[in-house]
């Protein structure tokens, strides 16, 4: 794809917004007739990668509707809080008639990028395992289809190992470690005392740009706050892993571990849309972390009944909490109206609900240093359902009340979320918060594998692993996998991770497994992502003790030696 240097230039301007829609007519139509917009990318032929000035980022919202909403790119960031065994993959690997090793097969990870001079990452000649690497944050020659970054094909990295200075020739580094991290848990080769989950399946690693100022402003992302990335960004990497897949004819399992409390948590953003058709494609297995947000209090709902009082979310917020953005969602036959109380009791009266791309209300407060603003938006595309979100600027310290009202009640429920540990202050949290409905965007996608993590010493579930259900009302996690103290490399050397991006990984290795044995081996030539799913539910151990499937454990902990030994029995 080649555009010309103005509409590079303006792709590139700091204060360029990039969002992702459906391509549809009136898409089309809005964007011929307007000089503000830059239409970038096609994403899986359905939807289109564009860029607007962030000016006038309120006439692309005014020109689409409301529903446009669900477009605008949400804010990601890391998941990150001996497992091999646990899962039963050891004994897959040293099962000579099996002998699964992910030959052929690629991994690919949307990430803080990868170190490619480990050891772990290169054979026994020195070379490389890592087939291509995309570094969207570089500037240079992006790779074909594509509008920003630099790629690295694995010639490029083999020169780059063989010189003195590998960093001259691929300057590509994780600085973070985390993409490194699960890389290697997922397929790094074998060492005398490491061995990844699928240790000769190769490797497409992403590294993601980090979030424009935009977003960050629009979802209160702190300043201190290294790590935050755009769901579009994100996209845009899975895209560059199936089409390199696709380039070398290898089935690809693709390991998110990044998530988010923004949206809606039913599937139905354009975000989690996208995913969902990736994971019907042939060839193709989606893992993505449930996220680690159990006891992070960031979570609350109710049900509201006609008549009766408002509903009241209480916040607690701490000493120099900053802004707080704070989401409320309701469903398509309800209409919900707020007000606010700040802890001196200064209100904030009933801001009728009415959408649009204006705050409904920007309040700055008399007696405290604070701003309060409140946005409606519905019917949202998708659900059709609503939309509240409350920003309080320079949150002073003590307990803020939201009302909830019901001026259109036939449901009444409502699940209101404040952003995931790290992109709020520590301070901050609700007192009647509840641990269900934590699982973080995109494991609340449809078709994904969405993957919590159990302690794979005390068989204990990770205390910190979100629970289901999504708000649609599916069973979530689909299960567990090992997440407590897995082994792994940094770029600084051998370390440990608990978390559910740790027990993605070593989901996304035993996917390259599977892979290997139904496609590279003819033995279910047309599997993906709905056949690996349904081969390691029946697979999952499951105790006597406690009925599934369930919203900790899902369907059961991760065994594939187990799900080798039922298909055996089909």
């Amino acid at each position: 794809m080649r555009l010309s240097q103005e509409a590079l230039e303006f792709i590139h301007a700091p204060d360029t917004v990039d969002f992702v829609t459906r391509a549809t007519d009136s898409f089309f139509e809005y964007a011929r007739g307007s000089n503000e917009v830059v239409v970038g990318q096609m994403l899986s032929g359905r939807y289109v990668l564009g860029y607007i000035k962030q000016e006038n980022f309120h006439h692309l919202e005014e020109a689409l509707g409301t529903a446009f909403i669900s477009s605008a790119s949400v804010v990601l960031g890391l998941l990150d809080r001996p497992a091999l065994e646990a899962a039963g993959i050891s004994q897959v690997h040293n099962q000579p008639y099996l002998n699964l090793k992910g030959r052929g097969v690629l991994i690919g990870f949307v990430d803080t990028g990868i170190d490619y001079t480990q050891d772990v990452f290169r054979y026994e000649d020195g070379s490389s395992k890592i087939q291509y690497i995309y570094d969207q944050t570089a500037e240079g020659d992006p790779p074909s289809g594509f509008l920003l970054g630099r790629e690295y094909s694995k010639a490029d990295i083999d020169a780059a190992l063989t010189s003195g200075d590998p960093y001259a020739r691929v300057p590509q580094r994780d600085e973070d470690g985390h993409g490194t991290f699960l890389a290697s848990v997922a397929a790094g080769r074998e060492t005398q005392d490491f061995a990844g989950a699928a240790p000769d399946a190769e490797i497409i690693a992403v590294k993601l740009r980090k979030a424009r100022p935009f977003y960050r402003e629009r979802f209160c992302v702190p300043a201190d706050q290294e790590h935050a990335y755009e769901s579009s960004a994100v996209m845009v990497g899975v895209e560059y892993i199936l089409q390199k897949a696709r380039e070398l004819g290898r089935p690809v399992a693709i390991c998110i571990g990044l998530g988010t409390n923004a949206g809606s948590h039913d599937g139905y953003s354009v975000f989690e849309e996208y995913l969902s058709a990736v994971s019907i494609q042939k060839g193709v297995c989606l893992c993505a972390a449930a996220g680690n947000e159990a006891e992070a209090r960031h979570h609350t709902g109710g049900i509201l009944e006609p008549g009766e009082k408002p509903g009241q979310v209480d916040l607690k917020v701490g000493e120099n909490a900053g802004n707080v953005y704070i989401a409320a969602w309701n469903s398509v036959a309800d209409r919900l109206s707020v007000s606010v109380r700040s802890p001196s009791g200064e209100l904030v009266g009933r801001v009728p609900a009415r959408p649009g791309v204006a705050p409904a209300a920007d309040v700055k407060l008399v007696l405290e240093a604070a701003r309060v603003q409140i946005e409606y938006h519905f019917p949202i595309e998708g659900s059709g359902g609503q939309l509240t979100v409350i920003r309080i600027l320079g949150a002073t310290p003590g307990v803020w009340t939201i009302q909830l009202h019901g001026d259109v009640l036939l449901n009444g429920s409502y699940q209101v979320w404040l952003p995931m540990t790290g992109f709020v202050a520590p301070s901050v949290e609700f007192l009647a918060a509840t641990p269900d409905y934590t699982v973080t965007c995109p494991g609340t996608a449809v078709g994904v594998i969405c993957c919590g993590a159990y302690d794979s010493a005390s068989k204990s579930l990770y205390a910190k692993s979100s629970r289901g259900p999504a708000w649609d009302g599916r069973v979530l996690p689909d299960l567990t996998a090992p997440g407590v103290g897995v082994r792994g490399i940094y770029p600084y050397g051998p370390g440990l991770m608990s978390g559910t991006s740790a027990a993605a990984a070593v989901l996304a290795g035993t996917c390259a497994l599977l892979l290997q044995w139904g496609i590279r081996e003819g033995n279910d030539p047309a599997m993906g992502t709905y056949q690996i799913r349904a081969y390691l539910i029946r697979g999952c151990l499951r105790r006597a003790d406690m009925s599934y499937p369930n919203n900790q454990w899902g369907y059961g902990s991760l065994q594939l030696m187990q799900t080798f030994h039922l298909m055996r029995e089909l």
